[in-house]
């Protein structure tokens, strides 16, 4: 007999909250059974391995919309469009991580600029952010 939990249970073998669950549900990423009269919902093993695969993508980087377009595509089998997304994802991490390092060299150079100043009435970091945007710019 195959593997049968409530939502509870799916929750603790997918390791999500049942709240988790229950909003993607409304996404339409976790299809909800239908519930017997008098009785509880009842969620199989391949539910448990779907939350599991939208947590894996979701730690990738991968958007819930994003993830919605893998689960297409993983019944599909189709690895060019499923490469395609994936690359996508790349290049934005690779932009991050640019931007990243020069957050960084500026940061640096602040507290270097901290170290050095002996007058406590001013301050370099204070002063960069009163006076410039910022190098980086979240989406």
């Amino acid at each position: 007999m195959p593997q049968s939990y409530t939502i509870a249970r799916l929750a603790a073998a997918a390791g999500v909250h049942v709240e988790t669950i229950r909003y993607y549900q409304r996404r339409r990423l976790v299809a909800e059974p239908p519930r017997p009269v008098g009785g509880v919902r009842r969620y199989t093993e391949a539910d448990a391995e779907g939350l599991r695969f939208i947590k894996r993508a979701q730690a990738m980087g991968f958007t819930l919309a994003e993830i919605s377009n893998l689960l297409r595509l993983r019944t599909r089998r189709s690895c060019r469009a499923t490469r395609e997304l994936a690359a996508t994802k790349l290049q934005i991490v690779d932009s991050r991580i640019r931007e990243l390092r020069q957050l960084r060299k500026e940061l640096a150079a602040l507290i270097a600029d901290c170290d050095a100043n002996a007058d406590e009435t001013t301050c370099p970091v204070i002063e960069r952010l009163a006076l410039q945007p910022p190098l980086v710019r979240r989406a």
